[in-house]
């Protein structure tokens, strides 16, 4: 006589096994995401380098088929970009030392302002009550704990010192991907099984040309918001344009909100400079620049050379920020790019033994 078996509903058990699939999965994501940040030191320059390299790549290719050395092409397109980058910080730097006064000027003239407005309706304050905030301000920040500043103090200093470490890395790291980036690819694909070697480096070769697209695309997109915002803030009269300019540069490798937010220092220093409403216009320049971004060059140079939806950039620089912070979510699009392209490989490499029909029975 057979023992009775107690039988789960089949519902149930396909739940159950898809869900202990899923938990294996969140797990190993968990386990990468974990490593990357306790290696955050040298993933993160790494990821810099390759954006670097995917931007740098067809001038060093270019020189060498002009007959000049790959190595020294590679120590020709590193230095130059480093001189772009150190012009720039000079720049800023130059017109922060020249135009700082004026504008601590008109923090002071934004300060009395304020004062007067705080002295009429509806606060009505005295002078005596204003002094008094004030002094309460002042003793707020006299009596922190000065070890809480030194402990702060070692946090910046230990900061720089990665700072200036990662720089060094991503630099070299450059360096070698641009010499001899194929030798680099070639060993690691050497790792994986005879039989996937194939597919990796087809897939790796979509994903580099999905990366050097998308960033091509974004330097074109961020050069266009710099142009436009620091024209407005000319016209306007903002001072710091040329840093101003630079900073909407950087913060428009951050797709759709990185040049808005980015954008708003202008409109903060509009304000304290000039006041509202040199504030407001300057904010609608913003805003029209953000349009013109998303609605003519993001869809025409992302949707044509990337094609990566706007809610998935949305959704990765969200899930970027949350787990690195600024680098997440400048390093969550191009990765999202990436992992769109070698989806679609993959999807269209296996396609045709999919569309193959069945044999004939005999």
């Amino acid at each position: 006589m057979s023992e009775k078996r107690y039988e789960v509903p089949v519902g149930i058990e396909i739940a159950t096994q898809w869900a202990w699939r899923l938990l294996v999965i969140g797990a190993a994501g968990l386990g990468a995401i974990w490593l990357l940040r306790y290696f955050s030191e040298i993933t993160v320059p790494v990821a810099v380098a390759l954006l670097g390299t995917a931007l740098t790549i067809g001038a060093v290719d270019w020189l060498t088929r002009k007959g000049v050395p790959r190595v020294v092409a590679t120590f020709f397109v590193v230095l130059a970009m480093l001189a772009i980058l150190i012009g720039l910080v000079a720049l800023v730097g130059q017109q922060l030392s020249t135009q700082i006064v004026d504008l601590r000027t008109s923090v002071v003239d934004g300060i009395s302002k304020i004062q007067d407005w705080a002295r009429g309706e509806p606060l009505n304050l005295s002078d005596s009550q204003i002094q008094q905030y004030v002094d309460r301000a002042k003793e707020a920040i006299a009596s922190g704990d000065t070890s809480s500043y030194l402990t702060t103090a070692g946090q910046l200093g230990t900061g720089l010192t990665h700072f200036v470490a990662g720089c060094f890395i991503a630099l070299f790291a450059t360096f070698f991907f641009l010499y001899e980036g194929n030798r680099i690819w070639s060993w690691i694909v050497a790792i994986f099984p005879a039989d996937s070697r194939e597919k990796v480096d087809s897939s790796g070769h979509t994903a580099w040309t999905s990366l050097t697209k998308f960033v091509r695309a974004t330097v074109l997109v961020a050069a266009v918001d710099a142009i436009g915002v620091t024209i407005a803030a000319w016209i306007l009269g903002v001072p710091l344009t040329i840093a101003i300019g630079v900073l909407v540069f950087l913060g428009a490798f951050v797709p759709i909100v990185g040049a808005f937010a980015s954008g708003l220092v202008a409109v903060l220093v509009a304000l304290v400079a000039q006041g509202p409403f040199v504030a407001l216009l300057m904010f609608a320049a913003v805003v029209g620049v953000q349009q013109l971004e998303s609605h003519i060059l993001q869809p025409f140079l992302m949707g044509r050379f990337v094609a990566v939806h706007p809610l998935a950039i949305i959704l990765a620089i969200a899930a970027g920020i949350t787990g690195a912070g600024i680098v997440g979510a400048l390093i969550a699009v191009p990765l999202a790019a990436c992992l769109n392209g070698v989806v679609k490989h993959l999807v269209e490499a296996a396609r045709p033994f999919q569309d193959d029909p069945e044999p004939e029975p005999v």
